[in-house]
């Protein structure tokens, strides 16, 4: 039995290590997109290191996850970039940055395009990771050898690296109000080039990818709640990557909801996870993980450029032929749902009963397994009868338009 998300994705990550990834020998040379991952495992001893493709030339696609969704590219593409990036790996305290290999992944990760290098392995690189919260990587191994060809510096991170008295969090936010793309940012913070001098420590690729939508979303939001609330009720959806998306937004003061539904991934499941806060900013660490964070900072982020305020609250369904692939999958996804043009309606009931016609999960499951969205419709004196089961959920499971 199942007891929780991450039991599942553990089962769903599990699946996936029958996919290949490039192979190379103990030695290589390529060119990093540019890229780094930093482990969380044993923190603050963690291993860290460069990812390089066996390639020379631009390779910035491949850790590039905003061009990927808006550009259309496959789930087969997507995946084909990662396993061809080789992560080296060397054992390293977190909070020991002053050293030739650290500021080599510091240069990496500052640098204003893809960067040439060359690796010696202790043992040839093997293996793949996948996961929900980072995006997948190819083979790994220790680095007995690592050298990088400098490159010109991005000046956005430049400027932010020299500044030993700014705090990371005003680096973080000042480079994404500026138009840095997020994985940039949370690259270079996660390699310690950011924040005051003494401060300064690597920070595990997962945790930065979650701290920095943290950090950028409770400041959008700050803005948002001084903001005029929207008047009708909306609907933004998109479909890519095996996934839908829906998003609603209310006609209210601040609140959110996210609700997943991992439908036939496996074989015969149907796990639906939800978790909410209200006006108020949520305590604790949701247990959905990193897409919470990630979508609510991309809801935000658009309420925040049309400068209105709303409750939000978004479904996903994850089909058949889903791979974890990391949270960028939901911040992308839900980032180009709110560029869409939105269908209005008068009421939730209506919106609910338009995303049903697509959608496979009948919309009472979503209904029953959620807080603010059955408290809004109780509010509306609307009940579960009122919503009627779609009439043919096995031909839509693939049906959305943009799904791969």
């Amino acid at each position: 039995m199942i007891l929780g998300k991450g039991a599942y994705l553990k089962q769903l990550t599990a699946a996936t290590m029958q996919m290949k990834s490039v192979d190379v020998g103990k030695e290589m040379t390529g060119s990093s997109p540019p890229s780094v991952f930093i482990g969380s495992w044993n923190y603050p001893d963690i291993y860290a290191g460069p990812m390089i493709a066996p390639v020379h030339g631009d390779t910035g696609i491949m850790d590039r996850p905003e061009d990927w969704i808006a550009g259309h590219h496959s789930q087969e593409e997507i995946i084909g970039y990662r396993m061809n990036l080789v992560r080296g790996k060397m054992l390293n305290n977190a909070y020991d940055i002053d050293n030739r290999f650290v500021n080599k992944l510091q240069e990496i990760v500052l640098s204003a395009t893809s960067i040439e290098s060359e690796a010696a392995f202790e043992t040839a690189p093997a293996g793949l990771s996948f996961s929900e919260e980072h995006t997948p990587f190819g083979p790994s191994a220790p680095l007995g050898r690592f050298d990088i060809t400098a490159q010109r510096w991005d000046r956005s991170l430049e400027k932010v690296y020299y500044d030993t008295d700014l705090l990371s969090r005003d680096a973080v936010l000042g480079l994404h109000q500026t138009g840095t793309p997020f994985s940039t940012i949370q690259k270079a913070f996660s390699a310690g080039t950011m924040g005051r001098d003494a401060n300064r420590h690597l920070v595990p690729t997962r945790w930065s990818i979650t701290a920095c939508d943290t950090m950028i979303g409770d400041n959008l939001l700050t803005r948002v709640k001084t903001c005029p609330v929207i008047d009708t009720v909306r609907l933004y959806e998109y479909a890519s990557l095996h996934n839908r998306y829906a998003v609603i937004l209310l006609p209210t003061a601040w609140q959110y909801e996210w609700t997943e539904a991992f439908l036939h991934v496996l074989g015969n499941e149907e796990y639906v996870f939800s978790d909410h806060e209200g006006f108020r900013k949520k305590t604790g660490y949701s247990p959905l993980g990193g897409c919470y964070y990630s979508c609510k900072m991309a809801v935000l982020e658009a309420l925040a450029q049309e400068q209105r305020q709303a409750g939000a609250i978004i479904l996903r369904e994850a089909l058949p032929g889903y791979v974890p692939m990391g949270v960028f999958n939901v911040r992308e996804n839900v980032r180009n749902a709110m560029r869409e043009r939105p269908a209005e309606f008068e009421d939730l009931k209506s919106a609910l009963n338009n995303i049903s016609e697509r959608f496979t999960l009948p919309m009472q499951r979503f209904i029953t397994e959620t807080t603010l969205l059955k408290e809004s419709l109780r509010q509306r004196q609307c009940t579960l009868s009122d919503f009627s089961m779609p009439h043919h959920p096995q031909e839509r499971v693939g049906g959305a338009a943009g799904t791969a």
